[in-house]
């Protein structure tokens, strides 16, 4: 006999849990709870309810998603729901069994179910389905990244994207349309970008090499990289970093 799932779905807006729940309600095997609509009433509901599943957004006011799951002693099985695709890789990283993309799917929605289902009868399969998934995403990359311009939510186009800088201990993705503030770490955005395309020329800039236009030798083994850019703006490509152009780009 299948295990019946007790789940809860947390969401800020209020119509997405709304949607959510009803698609739930079609699914045999599993009931909603209780519902969440922001970071700090989730983990007080799950402490309170121990539900088997969370449904759980990322993008939230005040406490996000990875917040919940830090705040947890205990954490149950975790789907995560966005609406950015962005965040695969860190879902998974937390032990996520999931990662669904808004508006959500409901033949998708019946899969996160059923793998839920599966690690409850069979616990023990929960790491070995996590490195999976995982390893599946990160082989996939990246397809857009998003990134943000005052209040505004937009997703680039890796191809538009010229390089991506520190300033100020903030990162930065420049395009030909300015600079848009980007919510990674570098070494985040270096590890889900393609290697063959995007290049960690210094600790502090990765560039596109489809829009590099010149390196010119600088000094102590060090390079300017002049990208295509109306200005031909000029990065400095390191020492260390630049043997391993050269691998990529003979000269």
């Amino acid at each position: 006999m299948s295990v019946e799932i007790a789940a809860l779905v947390v969401d800020d807006e209020k119509l997405a849990r709304v949607r959510l729940v009803k698609l739930l309600e079609d699914i045999e095997g599993i009931s909603v709870i209780g519902e969440a609509e922001n970071g700090e009433e989730a983990v007080r509901r799950i402490r309170d309810l121990k539900p088997d599943l969370v449904f759980l957004d990322i993008r939230m006011p005040g406490k996000d998603g990875f917040g919940v799951i830090e705040a947890l002693e205990s954490v149950p099985l975790i789907v995560f729901v966005t609406a950015f695709d962005d965040y695969a890789v860190k879902a998974f990283e937390v032990n996520s069994i999931d990662y669904l993309l808004k508006p959500v799917n409901r033949a998708r929605l019946g899969e996160a179910v059923g793998r839920a289902r599966s690690l409850l009868e069979e616990p023990s399969d929960l790491g070995r389905e996590i490195e999976k998934l995982k390893s599946m995403v990160r082989s996939g990359g990246l397809a857009r990244l998003s990134v943000s311009r005052g209040k505004r939510i937009l997703l680039l186009d890796l191809d538009d994207i010229m390089w991506l800088a520190v300033d100020d201990g903030l990162v930065f993705a420049h395009t030909g349309e300015g600079r848009f503030l980007v919510n990674r770490t570098m070494a985040e955005l270096e590890s889900r970008l393609d290697s063959r395309k995007f290049f960690r020329i210094h600790r502090s800039t990765i560039v596109n090499l489809d829009h590099v236009r010149e390196l010119v030798p600088w000094f102590s083994g060090k390079y300017k990289v002049v990208m295509a850019d109306r200005p031909g703006t000029e990065l400095t490509l390191s020492r260390s970093r630049a043997k391993e152009l050269r691998e990529i780009l003979p000269w």
